[in-house]
Formats: structure tokens, C-alpha cells, sequence
């Protein structure tokens, strides 16, 4: 086994050399991956500290995350994922787990929630003080998809009466993440602009601080979607905004780190739900749990690959007659799921960004059919061709281009409808639209080609 005992080899930042760590650190047992992870521990980052405990079986992450400095524990816990990290406090000794709690911060806990059952939600408002309660109660007014649950109260503010001296005393005093500018309020607490780091140290101490409020002064409403926050965010141009109530109140920021996050967590949620599952989910989750989870999203495919041979049964006679027909139906499935899959994708991202609306969803399906047609016509052609070549038939050529025409129209189309329709319904687009988009390929593909088939050759 190779040892990790080189500056090199504990360099940890680039994304392959995590990955040459946990596969010598998995290869270890023992006393020896004791020693690496004390090594790693002294040069690596908390996230990647948390990569590494989520890339090893459940009692080897144990045993290593008890070596874990008691300073890094609740850092560490907070850029793991859920499941990981609930299994890790659920190992933990009661005493521990007051012990870590008592580090949590409202915003560290607002995040846990969200998959924490309540009971230890509960315990670790119990180790928290009054203050820190109230903002918690702040937070937690929102939902998980509104950007004042996770507004960060770690500020610059100061009242609209403080001098410029006052403000440059602040920035001089306190070092926070991604702070270019002090917000200020009025004596209601309601935000009244914003005045930037730059400005304050090019004027005098007497200065009122009110006379550089910046004029494009901007604030983010604290029930804006998380994507609709990260947005702003990105197009001010700004490392941090303000985050106000429907009153005008401050009640936190949200700075460019954070909004990286939640843009990322919120992509990585769109690729695991494709395939019915949660970002949450631990690499190594136990068996029976895993396998439960997984199961509902195997019946649903079940049911809708039992409609799409239904379908087949019902041109048993021709399929019998004519045995090129089976060898060709994968051909008109799979043309009409990857076109409808392009539109499907296509959609969910321009419903995630806020672009597609009443007003130019007729404008989008045309669009949409307009490449079906042209794609469906281009690859009919070649496929028809190639098809009566094969089996010296132009017959099967004619009804397998016919049918590739139809299926990738309707696979437009239904790339368009189907998360609209989901949406209308509170559905989630990304988790639900892929099997139903499969199963409507699938089924007309099968039917228009079987039907073509029967009609020309019986």
C-alpha cells in the first residue's frame, strides 16, 4: 500500500487528488489509516475532511471521525450531507452530541434541520441562548426553498445617525466572509441602503455615513426563491445583498459563497431526483434503508415499462410475421426518448431560472416542434434507408421513417407539456418528468411503428 507521506501526496485541494487519497486511505486498515487520517487531518480542509468520512463504510467513518479535532466537528458535520451526518450523531454518545450542539450557530442549525428529526432539533436549541433562539424562530419562518432561511446575520450594520469614523472603525475591527459593504438602518431596524467599503475610506471621520448611501442600493426579499436570490445576487455585481421582511426589517445577507452553494445544491438535487433520489443520500447508507428508498421509483418504472409492452402485445400477429420489426423497435423508442429528453431538459432549466411563463410557452412549443421536424425528418430519411438496405425491404424502411417522424414530434412536444403540467400540479418537474416523457416515447414509438407495420403488411 502506498503511504501518504509526502507534501505532494496531502495536498488535498485539487478535485483528483482527493480522490488519490480516499483510494489509498479506503486500500488502509487499521493502525495505518489511523496514521494517514492524523496526516491528512493536518493539512486538509474541513470540506475535505467531510469528502473523505463520506467515502468510507459506516464503522471505519466512525472510528476516523473520532479523530476529529472537537474545534472542527461542527464545520466538518455542516459540509457533509444529511444522511452521512445524522449516522454520525446518532453514534455519537449523548454527551458529545450536547457538546457539539452547543457550537451550533441559527444558521448552521436552520440547515441541519432540515433533515434533523425534531427531538435533536430540539436538544439543540436547548444548549442555545436567547438571542441565538430568536434568530433560529427568525429563520425558520421560511421554507426551504425561501432565501431568508439561510440570510447570514453576521453584518456591518450601524444607524443611519453613525459618522464615517464609526464605519471605519467597524471595517477595521471585524473580519467577515465576503464583506465589502455596511447596511443601514433606521431606529425601526428597517433597512434603509447600503454604503461601500471603498467609500468609507475616502472621506473624512466626521462625514455623515448617510451622505454615501450608494444610489443602486438594492435588497433581496426574504421570501425570494433560493435560484431568484443567487440570481440577483450574480447580476448586481455585489458580493452581498441585504435580505429585508415584507415589513423593510433586516434581517440578514446572503454573500456569493453562500449563493454558490445553494445554486449547487440545488443542481445537484436536480440530478439525483432523475433517477427518484435525494442529495441527501449516503454513499454507504445501510441496505435495507437504501433499498427502500429506491424501490418506489423501480415499481413506478415497472408499471410504466408493463404499458409499454401492453402496447407491443397488441401487434403479436405482425411481430410474428415479420421478425425485422423487433429487431428495429429499439431504433424508434430510443430517437424519440433522447429528442424528448432535449426538450424536457431544456424546459426544467428555463423553469429554474424563471424564464418560461404563459406568454412565450406557445412561442417555445413551436420552436420545439420546428426542431423535431427537422430532426425527425433528417434522421427518418437515414434510418428509412438504412432499414430497407438492411432487410431489402422498402417497406419497412417507409414505416420505421414514418414512425421516427412521429415519435420525435410528439417527444417535442411532450418534452414541453409534460413539466408545465407537473408544475401546474405541485409536481417536481425533475424527479417525475423523465419516466412519464419514457413512457410516452416509448408507447406511441411502439404503436405508431407495430400500427404502420400492420397496416402495410397484413
Amino acid at each position: 500500500m502506498t503511504e501518504l507521506n509526502s507534501e505532494q501526496d496531502i495536498n488535498l485541494h485539487p478535485q483528483n487528488e482527493v480522490g488519490v487519497v480516499v483510494q489509498q486511505l479506503t486500500g488502509a486498515e487499521g493502525e495505518e489509516q489511523a496514521e494517514m487520517f492524523s496526516d491528512i487531518l493536518e493539512e486538509a480542509e474541513p470540506g475535505t475532511v467531510a469528502l473523505l468520512l463520506e467515502a468510507l463504510p459506516l464503522d471505519e467513518r466512525y472510528e476516523r471521525w473520532q479523530q476529529v479535532q472537537f474545534a472542527d466537528r461542527v464545520e466538518v458535520l455542516s459540509l457533509m450531507r444529511a444522511d452521512p451526518r445524522m449516522g454520525i450523531l446518532r453514534q455519537m454518545p449523548d454527551s458529545e452530541v450536547d457538546l457539539l450542539f452547543a457550537q451550533l450557530s441559527p444558521e448552521d442549525l436552520i440547515e441541519w434541520s432540515d433533515y434533523l428529526p425534531e427531538s435533536y432539533t430540539d436538544r439543540a436549541l436547548a444548549q442555545m441562548g436567547e438571542r441565538q433562539r430568536q434568530h433560529f424562530e427568525l429563520y425558520n419562518q421560511y421554507d426551504e426553498n425561501e432565501i431568508g432561511r439561510y440570510a447570514d446575520h453576521q453584518m456591518l450594520v450601524l444607524s443611519t445617525k453613525a459618522t464615517v469614523g464609526q464605519a471605519q472603525r467597524f471595517f477595521r475591527r471585524i473580519d467577515l466572509d465576503c464583506n465589502d459593504n455596511l447596511f443601514l438602518v433606521d431606529e425601526q431596524e428597517h433597512y434603509q441602503g447600503t454604503v461601500r467599503r471603498h467609500d468609507v475610506f475616502r472621506h473624512g471621520p466626521e462625514q455623515p455615513l448617510a451622505s454615501l448611501l450608494s444610489e443602486d442600493s438594492r435588497a433581496l426579499s426574504a421570501d425570494a426563491s433560493l435560484l431568484e436570490a443567487a440570481e440577483a445576487l450574480e447580476h448586481s455585481r455585489e458580493v452581498e445583498l441585504p435580505v429585508v421582511d415584507d415589513e423593510g426589517g433586516l434581517i440578514g445577507r446572503v454573500t456569493l459563497r453562500t449563493a454558490t452553494a445553494l445554486v449547487r445544491e440545488h443542481y445537484e438535487a436536480q440530478l439525483m431526483a432523475t433517477a427518484g433520489m435525494d442529495e441527501s443520500h449516503d454513499l454507504f447508507a445501510p441496505i435495507l434503508k437504501g433499498a427502500r428508498r429506491r424501490a418506489v421509483w423501480l415499481g413506478i418504472n415497472l408499471l410504466t415499462a408493463f404499458l409499454a409492452s401492453a402496447t407491443i402485445g397488441l401487434f403479436e400477429n405482425v411481430l410474428a410475421q415479420v421478425v425485422a420489426l423487433a429487431v428495429l423497435m429499439p431504433i424508434v423508442a430510443s430517437m424519440g426518448g433522447i429528442a424528448g429528453s432535449q426538450s424536457l431538459t431544456l424546459m426544467i432549466r428555463g423553469m429554474a431560472m424563471g424564464q418560461i411563463s404563459g406568454g412565450n410557452l406557445m412561442s417555445l412549443m413551436k420552436n420545439e416542434l420546428g426542431i423535431g421536424a427537422v430532426n425527425g425528418l433528417l434522421w427518418a430519411l437515414v434510418i428509412g434507408a438504412v432499414a430497407s438496405w438492411w432487410f431489402n425491404d422498402s417497406v419497412i424502411g417507409i414505416a420505421i421513417a414514418c414512425a421516427i417522424l412521429i415519435n420525435m414530434l410528439v417527444a417535442a412536444a411532450a418534452g414541453v407539456a409534460i413539466p408545465m403540467l407537473l408544475q401546474k400540479f405541485n409536481q417536481d418537474a425533475a424527479l417525475s418528468g423523465s419516466v412519464i416523457l419514457t413512457t410516452v416515447t416509448d408507447v406511441v414509438g411502439f404503436f405508431t411503428f407495430l400500427g404502420l407495420a400492420t397496416l402495410l403488411f397484413l
